[in-house]
């Protein structure tokens, strides 16, 4: 179901301040239509399988590891690694490149990243693929990290994540994962982040195995590190909201991709954003979770990113034509 894999025409480290470099590559065809792919996270990273969900005849796909995560540097720094410092870097990147304007595919936290951008640089978006909509709003957090969500589908992983770091607040279990996430003992912080991560798994797909390639220590660490410290401290999120539209997104084509089964971001979510963006298709995926392993989820997104290029490039031919009109 996947694109065959490709190796990047172009790659670096872009310097974009506070001691950040960010990894940064180009695959597909040099000519085709430009598009961002937004990893998830925060503090996920790309991968090699990221780069086969493009047909890489029509697409000039940019991937980037987001501060602090994949081949980035420093790893897993949280230092001047918020919201605003990712977009300012997209748009970095989007100059670097040369690119006037480009097409945004993100997948959970690439949706809330997509968002934030979009926001902002809307002149420089030309549509949006989003899976897994998270808006990373307060509900949504409280949802995925306090009692009374998920935890109540996923009791004995609930209970795993919940107890790892011994006596907690059950209400307050970020304060507590993001203090011993930074702990200067190395092997506790480790054991923290596997436990974040091992949370994530036991709630992100619809089937079993959860991941057939455990991440490693450093690659949750980084993940779970980042992601608490963006949840705690971002003014953009929780209650500050800063990501999510306050109306209507019209004129920006869109197609929105949610798994039937997917517990970390459920689909009203999803629907409340559709509501919001009358050009986007909303397409729930019978029989899905929340990550590409499910392989419904994957087919369905390699589909729509076919189709936002069929889309696009008639959007082009038309303009054209009535340019030359």
């Amino acid at each position: 179901m996947l694109y065959p894999a490709i190796e990047p025409f172009s790659h670096g480290l872009l310097d974009v301040g506070e001691g950040h470099q960010v990894y940064w590559e180009q695959c597909g065809s040099p000519d085709g239509l430009p598009i961002v792919f937004l990893h998830g996270g925060p503090g996920g990273g790309c991968t090699a399988t990221s780069r086969r969900f493009f047909d890489p005849r029509r697409y000039r796909v940019v991937l980037f590891d987001q501060r602090g995560c994949g081949r980035s540097t420093p790893h897993a720094s949280t230092h001047h690694n918020l919201c605003v410092d990712l977009v300012r870097d997209m748009e970095h990147l989007r100059q670097t490149l040369g690119i006037q304007s480009w097409l945004i595919c993100g997948g959970s936290w690439g949706t809330t990243l997509a968002l934030a951008y979009v926001l902002r640089h809307r002149q420089r978006v030309r549509g949006m693929v989003l899976r897994g909509i998270f808006g990373a709003r307060s509900q949504e957090l409280d949802w995925l990290y306090k009692p009374g969500g998920a935890s109540q589908l996923f009791p004995d992983a609930w209970h795993a994540f919940s107890t790892a770091l011994g006596p907690a607040d059950a209400q307050q279990l970020l304060c507590a994962y993001d203090q011993e996430l930074n702990n200067p003992d190395e092997a506790r912080a480790h054991a923290a982040a596997l436990a974040w991560c091992a949370w994530e798994d036991a709630i992100s797909s619809a089937l079993t195995p959860r991941r057939t390639a455990p991440l490693a220590p450093t690659d949750c660490l980084a993940m779970a590190r980042i992601s608490a410290h963006m949840f705690l401290r971002d003014p953009w999120l929780g209650d500050g909201g800063a990501v999510w539209p306050t109306q209507t997104l019209a004129g920006l084509a869109g197609i929105l991709l949610q798994g039937q089964w997917d517990v970390v971001t459920p689909t009203s979510t999803a629907w409340q954003l559709h509501q919001l963006w009358p050009e986007s298709s909303l397409r729930i995926v019978p029989e899905a979770g929340h990550t590409t392993s499910d392989p419904k989820l994957r087919q369905a997104l390699i589909k729509a990113l076919d189709d936002m290029a069929d889309m696009t490039e008639t959007s082009a031919d038309e303009t054209e034509l009535l340019t030359t009109t």
